[in-house]
């Protein structure tokens, strides 16, 4: 699980950031949990790959969320998949 952080350096909640480690083959993404409901975001360019019970106005709320913080999401995907130089 990754600690994504506003811009104030406070984690941002009620969400759960993650990746799958079965997943390295797939573009850069990020899973986004909040109690039973699930989003899958493509990073680059950021975009929603899926969602599985968020309503509309929290989806975008989330994908502001991943825009803002889609350098920190993308060097952790590459730290996590073991990717050198990109």
């Amino acid at each position: 699980m990754l600690e994504c952080r506003d811009a104030d350096g406070a984690p941002i909640r009620p969400y759960r950031f993650y990746f799958y480690s079965h997943e390295p083959n797939e573009p850069p993404h990020i899973h986004v949990d909040r109690d039973n409901l699930s989003a899958k975001f493509w990073l680059n360019p950021v975009q929603l790959a899926g969602n599985f019970g968020f309503r509309a106005h929290e989806l975008r709320e989330i994908q502001s969320l991943v825009v803002d913080s889609r350098q920190q999401l993308l060097e952790a995907w590459n730290e996590f998949f073991g990717i050198v130089g990109a």
